[in-house]
């Protein structure tokens, strides 16, 4: 009786001992079973987590390219505006030299009004006229042929005399002025005849021919 009991003990100890290692045995697959699922689920969240660290790292590069790219063309663009302004205050400036040096000329000029009993209104003498250069050289006699270079120079002294271009300049007559001894005079008119002149020159050697009078005329006699 003794025996059966303590045989049965042990039967009923050991099939004890057994579940309790089946239920230890499956504790620790489940336990490994979640490390197993957490390291995993760890290492995909990082590597999602990393990719948009690059892709922020290129993001940043790019804005960081454009902002440079950016600087530097607003930078051509500053330069340029620099030169614009800078080519306009010159361009200015010499418009207002200009202007004052014509100014400053015009108001050299001598104007007497005529009397009325001939065709010339006005007499202009300006001091400030210069001679307008010449290519000759050596001893000058004055020339007054159309073909001539004393000719081209002398219609260039006219225009800038009477401020018509020489393509719109009809002279009447070209020639000696009598009462100097190396003058000469001329009666010139604009194409449409609306401006009509005579024009008195003097030769300074080597310095060409120089504006001394300009009579404004009402009409060509």
């Amino acid at each position: 009786m003794s025996n059966d009991f303590q045989s049965g003990s042990r039967s009923g100890y050991r099939a004890k001992r057994k579940k309790t290692n089946l239920i230890l045995n499956s504790l620790i697959v489940i336990v490994l079973a979640l490390i197993f699922f957490v390291a995993y689920t760890i290492f995909l969240s990082g590597d999602d987590q990393a990719t948009p660290k690059k892709e922020d790292t290129k993001t940043a590069a790019n804005q960081t390219s454009e902002k440079e790219n950016k600087d530097t063309e607003g930078k051509a663009v500053s330069e340029k505006a620099k030169e614009a302004t800078e080519l306009e205050e010159s361009t200015d400036k010499e418009s207002e030299e200009a202007a004052a040096t014509e100014h400053e000329d015009e108001s050299q000029a001598v104007v007497t009004e005529g009397d009325g009993s001939s065709s010339v209104l006005r007499t202009i003498e300006n001091p400030a006229w210069k001679p307008v250069g010449t290519v000759q050289a050596g001893e000058h006699t004055p020339v007054y042929d159309s073909t001539s270079v004393d000719w081209q120079e002398m219609l260039k002294a006219i225009s800038y005399a009477t401020g018509l271009e020489e393509s719109n300049l009809t002279v009447y007559w070209l020639g000696r002025d009598k009462t100097t001894g190396n003058g000469s005079f001329s009666t010139v008119a604009s194409k449409d005849k609306t401006q009509k002149y005579n024009v008195y020159l003097e030769w300074v050697d080597g310095e060409g021919w120089r504006p001394v009078k300009v009579e404004e005329l009402s009409a060509i006699e």
